[in-house]
């Protein structure tokens, strides 16, 4: 695998580190700018919100320019963002701050996305995906803890600094480790990205993705009552046990990669069963301390096993113009964040206890499983329509007999 991955997975890193950073801090933010947990949980949908305008947006407008200067200029944006946040003078410039963070993480994972398979053999295409995403699952187990150490003991602005850091860092590593010759910029322009988004299963890919990784999100986003209130851990572990999804995510990740290149649906299919699976087995699973743990691993593995195969399937979908395609997936997945965290909020409200977010996230991924057959269905008409018949081939074939051939 070529050393410019790194460099993708690097930039992830910081992108991870700065999306999921935000959770572990609000009670140090809400305390210094003197305001309610709920206002400092608007910092979180700022970025989120961030995302999913600047994804589609800045993929379009950087349509034509250097694949290898647009994630520079992208990771150039993110610094900004991250060192307005850290000097932010009140609420007010924060949630800007956070808007301006999260613009550039769809487009530098969508063009990141395009950089990387273009830098392999097709054979190795999810695995090269795989190995970007691997910067987005390793915050989880080592950016955030120490991202939110820091903030808890130095400051939160000081957390915001040392992800300005690794920006810059990832800027450095991208400028010496990605060849200019693989990045040149595609040639069918903003109307041909354009083109490609009007594609049903560009859609449907996509919907995968909102369904598929709602259903995590739904969960995810009350794991900590779930494991205070269900499973009777005190509140101190909960930073531990979110690590242990870390690693789960980080080997779901590296497994789905692999056996995407093998098989892109039935590594989508298979992620997604199990995802049911898992989350249908919460309440079980959260009724005892060791299997709570098992819960909380096994989540993040299924879940990200599927994300490697959506990202391809959705490229691969829109291979005529795959940078705003690819973008676009990473804002179905911040809209599937936003829309997860709000059905288990629903379930939650409505008193159907503690695990019942995981429920709603089991149903969510059957929606998934339905939409990702669905694509399947479609996919198999459109190649039968396509594909000739033998008659019509065999006819195509014959050459005219020669008038004289009888005299």
């Amino acid at each position: 695998m070529p050393l410019a991955l790194l460099a993708l997975a690097v930039g992830a890193f910081g992108i991870g580190t700065t999306e999921f950073v935000m959770m572990g801090l609000l009670p140090d933010v809400a305390d210094d700018l003197h305001i309610s947990i709920p206002s400092a949980g608007h910092l979180v949908s700022a970025y989120a919100l961030g995302v999913v305008i600047g994804a589609p947006l800045l993929a379009a407008a950087t349509a034509r320019m250097s694949r290898r200067k647009v994630l520079i200029a992208l990771m150039g944006l993110f610094v900004a963002g991250n060192a307005l946040s850290a000097f932010a003078p009140d609420y007010h410039w924060l949630l800007v701050a956070r808007f301006v963070s999260g613009l550039p993480h769809g487009a530098f994972f969508g063009v990141g996305a395009v950089v990387a398979t273009n830098l392999v053999a097709p054979e190795r295409k999810a695995r090269s995906v795989s190995l970007m995403f691997l910067g987005l699952t390793v915050a989880n187990i080592a950016g955030v803890p120490v991202a939110t150490f820091i903030g808890q003991h130095f400051g939160w602005r000081a957390t915001f600094l040392g992800v300005s850091a690794i920006g810059l860092a990832a800027i450095a590593s991208l400028a010496s480790l990605i060849p200019r010759d693989h990045t040149h910029a595609p040639t069918g322009g903003l109307r041909g990205e354009l083109a490609a988004l009007r594609s049903l299963p560009v859609w449907l890919a996509l919907g995968t993705t909102v369904a598929g990784f709602g259903a995590l999100f739904s969960a995810y986003s009350y794991i900590t009552p779930m494991l205070t209130d269900s499973a009777g851990y005190a509140d101190s572990s909960v930073t531990l046990l979110l690590a242990l999804f870390g690693v789960g995510a980080t080997a779901g990740n590296l497994v789905g990669g692999r056996l995407a290149d093998h098989s892109l649906r039935g590594t989508l299919f298979g992620g997604l069963a199990s995802l049911v699976t898992v989350l249908a087995l919460f309440p079980v699973l959260m009724s005892a301390q060791w299997s709570a743990a098992v819960a909380v691993t096994l989540l993040g593995t299924a879940a990200f096993i599927t994300g490697s195969p959506l990202q391809l399937m959705v490229m691969e979908k829109a291979s005529a113009a795959p940078s705003l395609a690819s973008s676009a997936n990473q804002a179905a997945f911040n809209l599937a964040n936003a829309g997860g965290a709000w059905i288990g909020g629903v379930a939650l409200a409505a008193g159907f206890g503690a695990t019942s977010p995981a429920l709603a996230g089991a149903l969510l991924a059957v929606l998934g499983l339905a939409v990702a057959a669905t694509a399947y269905a479609v996919d198999r008409r459109r190649a039968e329509v396509l594909a000739p018949t033998p008659g019509r081939l065999v006819a195509t074939h014959v050459p005219p007999r020669p008038e004289h051939a009888h005299h």
